[in-house]
């Protein structure tokens, strides 16, 4: 189908530890956070809360350049086309800005819920 799928509860799929820090900290906040391994949108996320937010946390290996910036939009295109909100976050703001972070979280959650 066309739904994100699978879920991923502990943190040993996570690519770095900044994905590990950023589902740890949204558990925190009482959110079920998801794992995706597969979806016609989006192929793998680093998180899913809610039913339509992602949340990406961008570290420099995998998306520092034009060239991997440029396959993050178009990611975030294809999730916005099949009705997800992603939220992308860099590791000073995940580690040293986390109020700002969960901030966005919650606010996207809260315009999620009012469409």
């Amino acid at each position: 189908g066309h739904e994100l799928a699978g879920e991923g509860i502990a943190d040993d799929d996570a690519d770095s530890g900044l994905e590990s820090l950023l589902r740890w900290r949204l558990r925190r906040l009482g959110m079920t956070v998801r794992t995706q391994r597969s979806s016609a949108a989006v192929r793998r996320v680093d998180a899913l809360t809610g039913d339509r937010l992602i949340v990406e946390a961008d570290g420099v290996v995998n998306h520092d350049g034009a060239a991997l910036r440029h396959k993050d939009l178009v990611r975030d295109a294809n999730a916005a086309a099949w009705g997800y909100m992603t939220l992308r976050f860099d590791y000073a703001l995940i580690v040293h800005d986390w109020d700002l972070v969960e901030a966005a979280v919650l606010g996207a959650l809260a315009t999620l819920a009012r469409r």
